[in-house]
């Protein structure tokens, strides 16, 4: 790590140059480089060659590459023996409803509010203020030492909005170029909007559509019922049974993959306090559900979970039809964690859920034996506890391996077909209103954002 004078220079030169540093942030941000409408293509365009004459400027071998969508922005500079990259996206989500905007939101400003001063735009915090963040502690790196603070690659995507369509063609073809020691991602937030976290682990996804079949038509419920087999007794029935008393799945081998929490990690989570009493009050919520002895972090972050996500069946319109419906259907999925195979699970659930059929009955499975693992980092790798330290030092408070209830495919992305771990660190916080309307990014958050990047690659690269 470089002397302590060395990382000073460079902070105080952040600190400086913040106001040049929104600047530039501002005309990024007045890009409506919207991916998802075809009319915002030449603005995506736009926006990728911005952050390719922006990366020139500071030395940066840049480039913007085509792909069938919008352009992929690749870089690389500095030299070094550890080989880090970076991952962010500068395309975003569409503005509607426009009505519900209290500004142009590509018209950025940035706004005093009760809670300090916020950055107020489309993009602002998704992903644009984000990788901005570090693309401005480079800057700042060079203009002190130089040079790069070590071998870096910046990857910015412009259809992560989109489903990302063009990635993992763009990551096959361009693996031998792309692949580094580690991957970092900034497009996460702070815990609780203010312990910074380095989220490690992150719950997969399959899904099953089914549809539970009986009589050949539908019946008249007072000649049949009673007699004839209701489809939607059974299949609430076969639901019901998902779970046991205590919350656990009951579906067979379900738990077979799934590894405990090292009690470092567990006591990590203990000391963040969760309020789970208020995460589930701002929804109307009051009491834990899912598995009884489990705490509410590793609940969302760290075990595996079956949901029923959509059921109906029969006459649902106005008034009453009585009839014995002939077909009655559901939405199952599950979140995976470790190394739960989704095809494991999923033909699991399929042979469970067969063996509850009673006779009369058929089950039309309505998709395919697929889905995505869960990415487990390896914080074992020395650079995670490094850059932990950064951070805690930067933010005044501890910071926190964590884990996230959803996915983020990027990460995994870069374990199957990279080979490397992603280090995910953000600084967004949960009112930053991203995907919607009056999305911000705090100041506080840019700013220490680019000042907790230098600690990290000081400690890194």
């Amino acid at each position: 790590m470089p002397q302590r004078a060395d990382l000073d220079a460079v902070l105080n030169r952040i600190d400086q140059d913040l106001p040049q540093a929104l600047d530039r942030l501002m005309d990024l941000l007045r890009i409506p480089s919207i991916s998802t409408d075809p009319d915002y293509k030449p603005d995506c365009a736009r926006a990728a060659d911005w952050l390719v004459e922006d990366l020139k400027s500071l030395g940066f071998d840049a480039a913007s590459r085509p792909t069938p969508g919008h352009p992929m922005v690749v870089a690389h500079g500095g030299a070094g023996d550890k080989h880090i990259l970076f991952y962010g996206h500068y395309d975003v989500q569409p503005v509607d409803p426009l009505s519900l905007w209290d500004r142009d939101p590509f018209d950025p400003q940035v706004q005093d509010t009760p809670k300090g001063r916020v950055i107020r735009a489309r993009g602002s915090s998704d992903d644009k203020g984000q990788l901005m963040t570090f693309i401005e502690a480079c800057r700042a790196w060079r203009a002190v030492h130089g040079t790069l603070p070590g071998k870096l690659t910046i990857f910015l995507e412009g259809e992560e909005e989109s489903g990302s369509p063009s990635l993992i063609p763009f990551l096959q073809e361009n693996a031998a170029e792309l692949k580094a020691d580690l991957a970092l991602i900034c497009d996460t937030g702070l815990f609780e909007d203010a312990v910074p976290a380095i989220t490690t682990m992150l719950r997969g996804l399959c899904k099953a559509e089914f549809t539970v079949k009986a009589a050949d038509r539908d019946l008249h419920s007072g000649m049949y019922g009673g007699l004839a087999r209701n489809p939607i007794h059974v299949l609430t029935r076969i639901l019901s049974g998902l779970h046991d008393e205590n919350g656990s799945v009951t579906v067979p081998g379900f738990y077979d993959d799934v590894a405990e929490l090292s009690d470092e990690l567990r006591a990590q989570w203990q000391a963040l306090a969760f309020d789970h009493a208020k995460f589930l009050g701002d929804v109307g919520l009051s009491v834990p559900a899912g598995e009884s002895d489990r705490t509410p972090l590793e609940k969302i972050w760290s075990r595996p979970t079956a949901e029923v996500n959509g059921i109906w069946g029969g006459y649902t319109g106005a008034g009453f039809k009585t009839v014995l419906p002939s077909e009655a259907h559901a939405k199952v999925s599950f979140r995976l964690v470790s190394a739960q195979d989704p095809a494991k699970i999923l033909t699991a659930f399929r042979a469970w859920a067969q063996a509850q059929l009673p006779a009369d009955c058929e089950i039309i499975w309505h998709d395919g034996i697929e889905g995505s693992p869960a990415s487990v980092m390896s914080i074992a790798d020395p650079a995670f506890e490094a850059a932990r330290t950064a951070l805690t030092e930067e933010w005044g408070r501890t910071a926190a391996f964590v884990g996230a209830g959803g996915s983020i495919p990027i990460a995994g992305y870069f374990k199957t077909y990279l080979g490397m771990d992603a280090m995910l660190i953000g600084f967004g916080r949960d009112d930053d209103q991203i995907h919607s309307p009056n999305e911000k990014y705090d100041l506080e958050c840019f700013h220490k954002g680019t000042r907790s990047w230098a600690r990290v690659l000081a400690r890194l690269a």
